[in-house]
C-alpha cells in the first residue's frame, strides 16, 4: 500500500501542505469499464471540494 499519497488539488478538503491527501481511503474508477490503458480514462472519487 502506499504510503504517501499526493495530489495537486488544493480546493480539496482532503489536500494537505506538501500536496499530501490526508484521506483515510482512495477512490478511483475507471471510464473503460474494469481496466484503464490511460490515466485520462480514471478519476478520483475521493475530491470533496472544501468550503
Amino acid at each position: 500500500m502506499a504510503k504517501d499519497v499526493l495530489c495537486e488539488v488544493n480546493n480539496c478538503k482532503y489536500w494537505s501542505k506538501g500536496n499530501k491527501c490526508t484521506a483515510d481511503a482512495i477512490y478511483v474508477v475507471s471510464h473503460a469499464g474494469d481496466q484503464a490503458t490511460k490515466k485520462e480514462e480514471t478519476d478520483c472519487k475521493t475530491f470533496d471540494p472544501e468550503i
